[in-house]
Parts: C-alpha cells; sequence; structure tokens
C-alpha cells in the first residue's frame, strides 16, 4: 500500500514539472514577442533641415505715430472773420493764405499812420536843411527826426497788422483741424486751424537703459499698425537721446517711417523692431524644434530612421527661426513636432520634411 502512494505521488511530481516548464516556455516566448513588438513601434513625427540664411537680433516696443511737423495756427489780430478758404483734409503750401479777417479798420489805420509819417518826414527834411545852415538847434532837428522814425515805425505797425488779417499756413501739409467759423469774433492767439505734415510720420520710443549699447543712428526699424494689418513699413533710427530719463530708466528714442503710399496717420499705433545687428549665412532652424529643460537645449536629430537627442547652443531668434551657434551641422534632420513622444534611439517615421 506504501509502495502504490510513493507511486502515485512520484508521478504528479513529475506532472507537475512538465507542466510549469512549459508554462515558463510559453511566458519566455510572450515576453519576447512583446520585445519584438517594442523595438519595431514607429513614432510618426514631423521633421525640418537645418538651413543657412540670414538672421537679425532687434529691440521690440510699441508706440503711437506722430507727426513731424504739425503747427496750431492762432490769429495774430483781433477781427471778424471773413473767409474761409481751406477746410479739413485739403493740402495747403507754406505762406498760403487759409482764411481772412475782416480789414477795412487795419487798412484805414495804415493809410492814416503812412499819411502822418509823410508828413513827418516833411518835417524832418526841412529841418535837416536848416540845421545844415545852422539856422535851428541840434535840438529842434534831433526831435523832428526821432518824430519821424517813431511815426514810421506806427506805420509799419499798421501796416503788418493789415497783413495779418491775411492768415497763412506756416508749414506745407493737411489742414486736420478747424476751430472757426465765418462771423466769429476771435481774438488774437486764438486757435483757427491745425496744419499736420504726414511726410515724414514718426515714432517715439522710450528704451530702457540697458539696450542703450545696442541702438545707433540710423539703424533700419520695421513697423506693423494695428489699422493696417499684414503691411510692413520700414524706417530708420533718426535720432537717439543721449541721457537717461532718472525717473523712467530709459532713453528717448526717434523713428522716421517711410511711407511712399502716404497711408500711416499720426495717432496710428504700431509695434516696432529695431534691428541692431545680422548674421548672414547662418545655420538656422525652427522654434518649435528646440526643446528646453532648465538652461540646457536641445533638438532630435534623425539619422537612419532613429531618432537621437543631441545638445544644442543658440543664438538670435527672429520670427520662426532660431540661429544654432554648436551642436548641428548643414543638412541634418530635427524633428519639429512629436518630440514629447521621443526617447534616445527611438525609431520614427517623418511625416512632414
Amino acid at each position: 500500500m506504501t509502495a502504490k502512494r510513493i507511486g502515485y505521488f512520484l508521478t504528479f511530481a513529475a506532472f507537475s514539472i512538465i507542466s510549469l516548464t512549459a508554462c515558463s516556455n510559453d511566458g519566455d516566448q510572450n515576453e519576447d514577442q512583446n520585445n519584438d513588438n517594442d523595438s519595431t513601434l514607429v513614432i510618426p513625427v514631423e521633421a525640418r533641415d537645418v538651413l543657412r540664411g540670414d538672421i537679425s537680433a532687434y529691440y521690440s516696443n510699441t508706440a503711437t505715430l506722430e507727426a513731424v511737423e504739425e503747427a496750431v495756427i492762432v490769429s495774430k489780430v483781433r477781427g471778424i472773420v471773413e473767409e474761409i478758404l481751406v477746410e479739413e483734409g485739403d493740402m495747403v503750401k507754406k505762406g498760403q493764405v487759409i482764411a481772412r479777417i475782416e480789414d477795412d479798420q487795419y487798412r484805414i489805420e495804415t493809410e492814416r499812420a503812412k499819411a502822418t509819417m509823410d508828413r513827418m518826414y516833411n518835417d524832418y527834411q526841412r529841418n535837416k536843411e536848416l540845421f545844415e545852415k545852422e539856422l535851428i538847434s541840434a535840438e529842434v532837428y534831433e526831435n523832428s527826426r526821432y518824430d519821424y522814425e517813431s511815426q514810421k515805425s506806427a506805420y509799419e505797425l499798421a501796416k503788418l497788422s493789415l497783413e495779418y488779417t491775411a492768415i497763412r499756413s506756416p508749414i506745407s501739409g493737411v489742414i486736420s483741424e478747424r476751430f472757426i467759423k465765418v462771423g466769429n469774433m476771435i481774438g488774437t492767439d486764438q486757435q483757427v486751424y491745425r496744419v499736420t505734415n504726414f511726410d515724414p510720420i514718426q515714432a517715439v520710443l522710450h528704451i530702457p537703459e540697458h539696450e542703450m549699447y545696442k541702438i545707433r543712428k540710423g539703424q533700419r526699424a520695421e513697423l506693423m499698425v494695428d489699422a493696417i494689418p499684414g503691411k510692413l513699413f520700414t524706417g530708420k533710427v533718426e535720432r537717439i537721446s543721449p541721457v537717461i530719463d532718472p525717473q523712467t530708466g530709459t532713453f528717448k528714442t526717434t523713428v522716421y517711417l517711410d511711407d511712399k503710399e502716404d497711408i500711416l496717420r499720426p495717432g496710428m499705433f504700431g509695434r516696432i523692431k529695431i534691428v541692431y545687428d545680422t548674421r548672414f549665412n547662418t545655420r538656422m532652424i525652427p522654434k518649435n524644434a528646440i526643446i528646453s529643460e532648465d538652461e540646457t537645449q536641445s533638438v532630435f536629430v534623425i539619422k537612419d530612421s532613429l531618432a537621437f537627442r543631441r545638445i544644442i547652443k543658440t543664438g538670435y531668434v527672429n520670427g520662426t527661426n532660431i540661429e544654432v551657434l554648436e551642436g548641428l551641422d548643414d543638412g541634418e534632420i530635427v524633428v519639429t513636432t512629436g518630440q514629447g513622444s521621443l526617447s534616445d534611439s527611438t525609431r520614427v517615421n517623418v511625416v512632414g520634411l
């Protein structure tokens, strides 16, 4: 009986060992199959070549456009507005008459001043002859000369007031605002018109002092305005203030803009870039290829359908591109989309090259 039990036990043990061995072999086969599947996993990515081109560094800021030349015209004499010769939007030339004030009173005063001057001139000439003949005293002669010269000045002032009844533009430009109407009584120094010259248009920037060493007169500037989307305007740095405002820590920089189409207007809001350096024929890649971690920047480089991570050193950024100073060679391919799914030596399928 004991011998039978021992036989059964040995038979059961042998069967169990065979079963465990079979299970183990099946497990190894499944693991090998999984490993094979992992090794053949392919990640789709988009990629671009390392290219060469020109890239610029710039300082960017916002500003409201201003006219370089603008004048508020005031009346130099008192009177009633008799005639308005130009309206808002009209072009005017320097010295052009743009309005008239009633001049009857000023004309009469001028004529009276001239008549008085002529009489005093005759008296002066007669006294001069008498003085040369020593028939009158020097005091009488000098008084007559003084009276004549004083009245001459009064006549010049009266004539000038008469001329001022014709209001003239001091600059060439466009009538941007009118303040008077026909029949208005206006006083001396009262505003009558605003004239604006749109050529050139300028932008005044207040730039932080730490940027001062970068900005130079004559540097190229680029402008985009909200009112004219998609249109790029160019210009140059015209003036740079040599002092720093102690209250704001900024220095004033004036940019003149080139507007051949005459579509920029004072008051427009714009974004300005001042280009302070340009590197020519330098290596560039799309900015979205960069992976930034702390102070390290890297990219995935594709070689033989495998992606390898590589640390690089970058330079200027301009638009959608970034300059590569170290770490990449011409013609290499970098991943631009899909980096988050990659690790070193991952097999990839490029779908956007």
